[in-house]
């Protein structure tokens, strides 16, 4: 008995050696296949996921960001921009009640100097000024500021907390004159809609709304020393988790691609 077993010990040895030559490299495997999907794609743990930057701009930069995200994205893979666009006041209140967000672009220095404490350093990206928005073909005859103060004339403003309002107040005080509108809008894009729509003979934008809709409203022009010069500052937010890709889109806004996107829809040089 004794020389059986020992024959069949090297026996047992080599088919010991044989089935761990083989379990060795299905382990390997099988560790390999705890990082992947069912269908043997890589797991969400070990994807590199884009990341989502939440900018919230002025009304009156809808049209040129959307075109601005698309190029920046195309320029920065792994980066998708997110933008919600409101009347300045609106959003400093969101970034005051700590609504999550990584970027900030106001129409004037005085929204955005009112929020320091939760902004990185404001840089100016560009300006704008306003014009007089008429019906099309511009049935009521409206040339000029005085104009407005017409009684029968209905004329729709933003209300005095949002920039362009503000801005309106200002140039209209500076002139002396009195215009009692039919409404006070909580951003430029409602006041363009109501003369839009035709539920206004006349309203103050600025001079980028109005081309939006070239043929839906016509555009009167405000003398230079009658005007307002409008300044966009653009700052990352302190709240941000993604500071690092926050800042380099605020740093892009001043890029020669993102100032000839901006000229093109109208807007001066900062």
């Amino acid at each position: 008995m004794a020389s059986s077993a020992t024959t069949r010990s090297p026996r047992r040895a080599l088919l010991a050696v044989a089935t761990a030559a083989v379990l060795i490299p299905l382990a390997a495997c099988g560790g390999g296949d705890e990082e992947k999907g069912g269908d043997g794609s890589a797991s969400a743990g070990s994807e590199k996921k884009d990341v989502q930057l939440t900018v919230v701009a002025a009304a009156s930069l809808t049209d040129v960001f959307e075109q601005a995200g698309k190029a920046y994205e195309k320029e920065h893979p792994g980066v998708r921009i997110d933008f919600s666009f409101a009347g300045s006041q609106e959003l400093a209140a969101q970034v005051k009640q700590g609504a999550p967000a990584d970027a900030l672009v106001t129409a004037d220095t005085k929204t955005m100097d009112g929020l320091s404490g939760e902004t990185g350093a404001p840089t100016v990206i560009a300006k704008n000024r306003l014009v007089i928005a008429v019906e099309e073909g511009n049935p009521e005859k409206v040339e000029s500021l005085k104009d407005l103060t017409g009684e029968q004339l209905k004329v729709v403003l933003a209300a005095e907390e949002v920039p362009v309002g503000r801005y309106g107040r200002q140039i209209l005080d500076a002139q002396k004159l009195t215009v009692k509108p039919v409404s006070q809008e909580v951003s430029v894009r409602a006041v363009l809609s109501k003369v839009e729509l035709g539920e206004a003979d006349a309203g103050l934008v600025y001079k980028t709304d109005a081309e939006t809709v070239p043929d839906k409203v016509d555009a009167i022009g405000i003398p230079d020393a009658q005007n307002a010069v409008a300044s966009y500052p653009a700052a990352t937010l302190k709240g941000s988790e993604h500071a690092k890709e926050a800042e380099a889109f605020v740093k892009w806004l001043s890029s020669d691609e993102a100032q000839e996107l901006l000229r093109k829809a109208g807007f001066q040089q900062p």
